[in-house]
């Protein structure tokens, strides 16, 4: 079992910028990849961006690759989420999630979560 615990949600003003954190804990000698979702009120949860152990590999939904930065701590079980130029679309609840059998970007294959941290973007 992978214990996920995701943070740094809040409510900020379009054009800022947020840190989200998620710290594995448990069975991590899988080592495995790691992702962030979001889902906002009404819609499916979509895929955000996801991280190999390593750090090597990312990936990144287009709508946020050049404003989104995924990262991992020097201890690996931490990954972050850096969020610059907010919009108002941006606002969802994100979620942390490991382990994914097969897809890195479907949510459907994920193993495990995180209890989700909610990010509101006024405008």
């Amino acid at each position: 079992q992978v214990q996920l615990v995701d943070s740094g949600g809040g409510l900020v003003q379009a054009g800022d910028s947020l840190r989200l954190s998620c710290a594995a804990s448990g069975r991590t000698s899988t080592e495995p990849h790691m992702g962030w979702f979001r889902q906002a009120p009404g819609k499916e949860r979509e895929f955000v961006a996801s991280i190999s152990w390593s750090g090597l590999t990312t990936y990144y939904e287009d709508s946020v690759k050049d404003r989104f930065t995924i990262s991992r701590g020097n201890n690996k079980s931490t990954i972050f989420l850096h969020m610059f130029g907010l919009r108002s679309e941006d606002t969802a609840a994100y979620y942390c999630a490991a382990e994914p059998a097969g897809a890195y970007d479907d949510y459907e294959k994920y193993k495990y979560w995180g209890q989700g941290t909610q990010v509101t973007v006024s405008s």
